[in-house]
């Protein structure tokens, strides 16, 4: 009955949504029976109130008059067994986000309707309750700002003694749905961003204040589970551990953004919170065992995960003071005469001999706060973490003695890991982070000095000699020594990985650079290592030789773009790619395709000529120089109609020169048919054609296989039958406008087989002459285009290009 009363009326109209508040006040218990009904009128009186909000102020009027908002109360205490409570959350939540009228969104919040449906007792053990729940959380805080906020605590005195928005919200921080985890980040930044000084005040006190230390421990439990999975000795392939890695990372970087996000919000409090939970129980417990290279005892994390952490902290949480702690810890150890003599002039053995490690960032602090930039927040922020460095210090002094331990000092530390024997990933980690240290604009002139990378002019603007950074510097220091084990890794022999070789040459081409910049020869390193070249050749002799100029192609860019990546933006993820790598024994490596093989040939080609590049001419190279055919040639074929090298199935082709023999289908039987070989630039075919039926020297193509790595071989047993090898995969080049460093390619599938039979051992041996005249023939073509940049002094022969 009451269906049909609506729809006699509008249902929009005032008269409309009395009717159904009246309805709703009629419910006394919500059962079984009535609930649909319930939820029909929730609804309704959603529809209604949003478009009464924008469109009509009578109703909103009758909605405060009738208090609405206290019949869901209602509802919410009388339905608690009929699984009311997600369709009434879900219908406040969407009434709430499509509020616009400042003067709806203030009444809705006061009175403590809001509060009370935040504080109503949920079962949340049953059911999908928390998604809605959390959402309508979320709801309520992106409409609260400076004048609302106050109507959501309660207050005594001068104090927030009670915040259920805020309260119930952290009770789902660590909830398992990666959708409520986020409702709830975004709803703490909501209060975070329009909080009072009173409300800041309870939000940084504890207990609530734990909030902040949870999420620390959390991201640390993290990072112990992602250097668990690293070490892991289960049997898993390369791919499916690399897999387990990125999704966990991912959680990580997720919660360091977070924490980011939360400093960006200025207010000096929460910065001091943040920066004492992250330092105290973050950072400090991984750098500081770190350093000291303490044998693990279980509870420390591995070095490799740690300069992965403390990458992508400095990455993502930027500012003078993380920069300048970090910096300041790692480079302690490494104070030598000169740059001490600059900063107080008192050292002992080129050691700074600062009365502690403690002096040694007191001195510190004063110059980041004597910046120019270190005003207002930033300023404050260093002030809690330098202080809350040497508390934390002060309570672990054998970590300072460690510090300042001589054998800390030559390859000790930092150093140790970058000359750690045939561990490329820690090598490779060890100098991203002083990569990471040395390019911040946040970086202390003095500890850059140290690193000695770059920043020249800003050292001599504070009056530091070009000759103190040379004598000081970490990196000037053992600059030739890295460099060499940089060289070693491209030169090993075995080769290692593409992966390992890119990430490594994107190293060696930083450092080469730095070196240039500063005015130092370096075309007299031993380059020669390189053998890339005699392995693409192989490769030229391989079954995928005429995808050479394509791959290479393709690949230059990629490479190029990789070498010039910007360390800000260069994942540290490389590092735990590389230590799993170290780590395989599943046999990967053995079942490498052969096309896997000609595509990695070529990577390496690439990289070590443009890092040749670089050693001779002081920059990359932006294109290769092939020898690409500046007209139309002839087909290479023999006696061949113009028509046969671009034949397709079903096409209408000239015999010719065709041998005829015999194939046995598994579909079709055994057909009589014409073996065609044909060569015209880097393309080559074998086509099988069947005789025309009415035109005796035309055939039609009934099969077209790849010439490259077809491979004939006569049958040992059969002299008339003939093997080819046919290649299945078809690999298909990314041309999208983002230019993918990879090749389109799926699980590479196994070669399939033909066998021809012909009428003689003659006609099989000439027709196995034939297939390798035509693919010498298209490999003579290939290996012409390729001729430029397989001498061995191309690059000499590119500058000469250039001058003319």
């Amino acid at each position: 009955m009451w269906r049909s009363l609506w729809r006699s009326i509008d249902r929009f109209s005032l008269q409309h949504f009395k009717y159904v508040i009246n309805e709703l006040r009629g419910i006394k218990v919500v059962h079984k029976h009535n609930r649909e009904l319930v939820i029909d009128l929730l609804q309704s009186i959603v529809e209604i109130v949003t478009y009464g909000d924008r469109q009509d102020p009578m109703i909103f009027e009758c909605f405060m008059e009738y208090q609405v908002l206290a019949e869901f109360v209602r509802v919410l205490k009388i339905g608690k067994n009929a699984r009311i409570e997600a369709p009434l959350l879900q219908y406040l939540s969407i009434m709430i986000q499509n509020m616009d009228s400042e003067h709806a969104i203030y009444y809705c919040l006061s009175n403590d309707y809001i509060n009370s449906i935040i504080e109503h007792q949920y079962e949340f053990d049953v059911g999908d309750l928390a998604p809605y729940y959390v959402s309508f959380l979320r709801a309520v805080s992106s409409k609260i700002n400076r004048d609302t906020l106050c109507l959501l605590v309660k207050v005594h005195g001068d104090a927030v003694v009670s915040f259920p928005l805020y309260n119930e919200a952290l009770k789902f921080a660590r909830h398992g749905e990666k959708m409520i985890q986020t409702a709830v980040r975004a709803l703490t930044l909501n209060i975070y961003n329009v909080s009072d000084d009173m409300v800041y005040q309870f939000i940084t006190t504890p207990p609530v204040s734990n909030y902040f230390s949870d999420l620390v421990c959390r991201l640390k439990e993290q990072c112990v589970h992602l250097d668990t999975l690293l070490h892991s000795k289960e049997e898993t392939s390369t791919r499916e551990r690399r897999n387990e890695l990125v999704l966990e990372t991912d959680k990580i970087v997720d919660d360091i953004y977070y924490l980011k996000d939360i400093l960006s919000v200025g207010e000096y409090r929460l910065n001091r919170l943040i920066s004492q939970n992250l330092f105290s129980l973050l950072v400090f417990p991984t750098l500081l065992p770190l350093l000291q290279l303490r044998q693990n005892d279980g509870s420390n994390i591995s070095s490799v995960t740690s300069l992965y952490i403390v990458s992508r902290l400095l990455q993502v949480v930027d500012g003078k003071s993380m920069v300048n702690a970090v910096a300041g810890i790692i480079l302690y150890p490494y104070m030598t005469l000169s740059v001490g003599d600059a900063m107080k002039g008192d050292t002992v053995d080129g050691v700074c001999n600062a009365s502690s490690f403690l002096d040694h960032l007191n001195d510190m602090e004063k110059r980041v706060r004597s910046g120019p930039e270190s005003e207002g927040a930033e300023n404050i922020k260093s002030n809690n973490l330098f202080g809350h460095l040497a508390e934390y210090l002060s309570s672990n002094s054998q970590l300072i003695s460690g510090l300042q331990n001589d054998d800390c000092v030559e390859r000790g530390g930092v150093l140790a890991h970058i000359f750690a024997d045939n561990n490329h990933s820690l090598l490779l980690a060890s100098l991203f982070l002083l990569l990471i240290l040395a390019e911040s604009k946040d970086l202390d002139y003095l500890l850059a000095s140290m690193i000695g990378l770059s920043r020249i002019q800003d050292i001599v603007n504070h009056d530091l000699s070009a000759s103190q950074v040379v004598d000081g510097s970490l990196f000037v220091k053992f600059m030739p020594q890295i460099l060499n084990a940089l060289l070693k890794i491209l030169a090993s022999q075995p080769p290692l990985s593409v992966l390992i070789q890119w990430h490594t040459g994107w190293f060696l081409r930083k450092l080469l650079i730095s070196q240039i910049s500063q005015g130092k020869t370096v075309n007299d390193l031993n380059f020669h290592l390189f053998n890339s070249r005699e392995r693409l050749r192989k490769e030229l002799d391989g079954c995928w030789f005429d995808y050479i100029p394509d791959t290479l192609r393709n690949e230059w860019l990629s490479c190029k773009t990789a070498l010039e990546e910007s360390s800000q933006f260069k994942d540290p993820f490389f590092a735990l790619e590389i230590a799993v790598c170290q780590q395989d024994t599943d046999g990967d490596a053995t079942t490498v395709s052969a096309w896997q093989r000609m595509v990695e040939a070529v990577k390496v080609f690439i990289l070590h000529l443009q890092l040749k590049a670089v050693i001779f001419k002081g920059s990359l190279l932006e294109k290769p120089v092939l020898n690409m055919p500046n007209g139309p040639t002839a087909d290479s074929g023999r006696g061949h109609a113009s028509d046969t090298p671009s034949a397709s199935f079903g096409s209408d082709v000239s015999l010719g020169s065709g041998i005829p023999c015999r194939i046995a289908f598994s579909n079709a039987g055994i057909r009589d048919i014409y073996l065609i070989p044909v060569a015209r630039e880097t393309t080559g075919k074998l086509l099988l054609t069947e005789k025309h039926p009415f035109r005796s020297q035309r055939g039609v193509v009934i099969a077209i296989a790849p010439l490259a790595g077809l491979s004939p071989k006569i049958d040992n047993d059969h002299p008339s039958w003939l093997h080819l090898r046919i290649r299945e995969f078809d690999p298909k080049f990314n041309t999208s406008k983002a230019r993918s460093n990879h090749l389109k390619m799926s699980n590479h599938v196994a070669d399939g087989k033909w066998t021809l039979g012909f009428p003689t051992a003659k006609a099989c041996e000439a027709a196995r002459l034939l297939i390798l005249e035509e693919t010498s023939k298209q490999r003579s073509f290939v290996e012409s285009i390729l001729a430029p940049l397989l001498q061995d002094d191309y690059l000499g022969n590119l500058s000469d290009v250039e001058d003319e």
